[in-house]
């Protein structure tokens, strides 16, 4: 939480994925919510690391991670992986974007919170972050 009791989110794309459409989108309806959001902006150089760095250093709730293209499962792996490694195995992960039908199962099983595949309702998505947050204890 921020100093005013707001969640924090941290939204990310995917290690070189320059598709932002969405995830803008997504940004501006928490912040509607009353959500503060920092937007870890993609480059080149973003990688897996760098956004699990980002998530410490600004000690959020939530990651929000956007994939559109494709690996959902080896990106998501080695994300879980490296924040257990950093210490914040409790902050949830959430992904939106291009996910296969046949992969979603995997990704529930690897400890994914939510999965908004393309034309989830932003509201579904603010009501299942706050939800999320509630459950992971992480709202004090």
């Amino acid at each position: 939480m921020d100093r005013h009791g707001r969640i924090r989110v941290l939204l990310c794309k995917a290690p070189l994925d320059m598709h932002s459409r969405g995830i803008l989108v997504v940004a501006q309806a928490l912040k509607d919510a009353g959500m503060e959001v920092i937007y870890l902006e993609a480059s080149p150089r973003t990688g897996i690391a760098q956004i699990v760095e980002t998530a410490v250093q600004e000690d959020v709730q939530i990651i929000g991670l956007s994939i559109l293209s494709g690996s959902p499962i080896i990106i998501l792996s080695k994300m879980m992986a490296l924040r257990k490694q950093k210490g914040i195995s409790d902050v949830p992960i959430i992904v939106g974007g291009i996910i296969p039908e046949e992969e979603v199962s995997e990704i529930k099983k690897i400890g994914v919170a939510g999965i908004f595949p393309p034309g989830t309702p932003t509201v579904r998505i603010v009501e299942s972050i706050f939800q999320i947050v509630k459950n992971s204890g992480l709202e004090q």
